[in-house]
């Protein structure tokens, strides 16, 4: 619960709304983009932050419905804590990039 909680708390912490899951060791996270797979595509081949990248799932192909998840992505928690506290780092970074380019 602690790894969950900091990625949790973390990820509210830069803005992102998100439930705290009670038996998963996954979060769904809704982002402020329109496109996650797009978003996730480019935090693995163009973006770095201090050398560093994130790599999430998309979930637009977790779901059967057309067009659900298409701004969500799929973050597990199984890390330590403080590789956690930098994923969030690295996520709020990408997410100031994404906005800008």
């Amino acid at each position: 619960t602690a790894r969950r909680n900091t990625l949790v708390d973390g990820l509210q912490s830069i803005g992102i709304k998100c439930e705290r899951p009670s038996g998963a060791f996954y979060l769904a996270v809704s982002l402020p983009v329109e496109d996650a797979t797009a978003f996730s595509e480019w935090m693995v081949s163009k973006f770095e932050f201090d050398g560093e990248t994130l790599c999430v799932a998309p979930l637009k192909g977790f779901y059967h419905t057309p067009g659900l998840g298409k701004n969500e992505i799929r973050m597990a928690y199984v890390l330590e804590q403080d590789i956690l506290e930098r994923c969030v780092k690295i996520l709020a970074a990408a997410l100031e990039a994404w906005k800008s380019r």
